[in-house]
């Protein structure tokens, strides 16, 4: 007679024993109350995975109950997960442009809220001893106009919501797209190449906004742009990107399985350390702790070996985090269920942000106090969480907006808390939809 399969509370119950734990014991060890676990134990209460990955940690499970834990039904949205050489490459719908009106209305909210750089500068001026246009190469003063024009929207980007930034970054995808193919010849793959950027940063914006389906929509639509320029590595970095909308779907083995889609030697050592931080994330989503550390010193290696971008090319993934892996690391250990640790790197990475990077702040700042909250400093988790409401309502990020959800769940079981009690308002209405 074939072995039936162990169910998690019977699971639970019996490492817990195993461990030589009772069960006043584990629940002081994962903050949990005795009721709540007993009625785990025996089957009345189905465990959240938060509860299974803290109970794997602290019985040293290595996965085994993450993996028992009730699993979340599957999306559909990331598609299937091919080799990238298998990558479709054909055309892809990209959503309806915006009116002139809305561009040139963001386009300003733009350069007024960001303010000028050296490298945007009124038309026919140009700084001291920089040469004329007429001696730099064919399209060079247009290709320096929007590199700065990018770096400025994502500047913007980190300020306000993805609504004020979308509808002028999908019409200057457009244009360049409309630019490059007039011009041809090298300056054309220039500008195909830019407008590869805008496109993949535009999808990023709608994941932000929670639209996965033209999140991945714009990625793709990203990837044919580089290919017309000769850019053949975007098609690998987009699979990167399709592994965080996996992640933040809660699909372990999905994010893995497409950050994995790029660790060919022919790519970039940015592009590889970036998916072997995502593909770390993954085994992390998985409570496998040991497969997560070896990504994270894997994307340590090879990001040590970027020597950073051409000046005509965009940074790939976030500019903002003075030491990636490491912040990586301690979001990590949230998922692996050990909290303690994580709110340990958290609290020093989280100082290190730069003061205008909002949207960072905000994203890394919630994890720190979810890390708080899971280790039982209520009150800590509670004055961190007062202090980032503001961002994360001026930014209004889904993806951040799950964490924070998350955060709200773990402080209220502690409904007599007083520090929780002042905020739950607060954390409410910043959950709460916007109209």
């Amino acid at each position: 007679m074939l072995e039936q399969p162990p169910v998690f509370g019977a699971e639970l119950r019996r490492l817990r024993i195993a461990a030589g734990l009772t069960l006043a014991q584990l629940a002081s060890s994962v903050h949990y109350s005795k009721g709540q676990l007993s009625k785990i134990e025996t089957g009345q209460k189905r465990p959240s995975p938060e509860l299974a990955r803290l109970c794997d940690a602290a019985l040293d499970a290595r996965g085994a109950l993450a993996a028992l834990a009730p699993a979340r039904p599957q999306r559909t949205c990331a598609g299937a997960v091919p080799h990238i050489d298998e990558v479709p490459q054909g055309p892809t719908r990209v959503p309806r442009s915006p009116s002139r009106r809305q561009v040139i209305a963001v386009g300003a909210a733009a350069v007024l809220a960001v303010g000028p750089t050296d490298d945007v500068m009124a038309a026919g001026t140009r700084p001291p001893g920089s040469p004329a246009f007429g001696n730099t190469a064919p399209g060079e003063p247009l290709l320096s106009t929007y590199r700065a024009l990018l770096d400025q929207y994502r500047r913007l980007g980190q300020m306000s919501p993805p609504s004020a930034v979308l509808p002028v970054m999908t019409e200057q995808t457009h244009a360049l797209r409309a630019l490059a193919v007039r011009t041809g010849s090298r300056p054309g793959h220039e500008l195909f190449a830019l407008a590869a950027r805008f496109a993949e940063y535009t999808g990023w914006l709608f994941q932000e906004a929670g639209d996965e389906s033209a999140a991945l929509g714009w990625t793709a639509h990203a990837v044919d742009l580089a290919e017309a320029s000769g850019d053949h590595d975007l098609a690998s970095y987009a699979l990167v990107r399709r592994a965080l909308i996996a992640y933040y779907g809660g699909e372990a083995e999905d994010t893995v399985a497409l950050a994995e889609g790029a660790r060919s030697d022919r790519l970039p050592p940015r592009i590889r350390g970036l998916a072997a931080q995502r593909e770390a994330q993954g085994h992390a989503l998985a409570g496998d702790h040991d497969a997560c550390m070896r990504g994270l010193d894997r994307a340590r290696t090879l990001l040590s070996k970027d020597a950073g971008p051409s000046p005509a090319a965009p940074v790939l993934g976030t500019t903002h985090l003075i030491d990636p892996v490491t912040m990586i690391t301690g979001w990590s250990l949230v998922d692996l269920g050990r909290p303690r640790a994580a709110s340990e790197i958290l609290d020093r990475e989280c100082a290190r942000l730069p003061t205008d990077a909002w949207r960072t702040r905000a994203r890394y700042g919630v994890r720190r106090a979810l890390a708080h909250g899971l280790a039982g400093e209520i009150d800590h988790a509670c004055t961190l969480t007062e202090r980032l409401l503001p961002l994360t309502v001026n930014v209004s990020s889904a993806t951040v907006a799950r964490d924070l959800r998350r955060l709200s769940r773990t402080l209220s079981r502690h409904p007599r808390n007083r520090s929780y009690l002042a905020i739950a308002p607060h954390l409410a209405a910043a959950l709460a939809p916007v109209p």
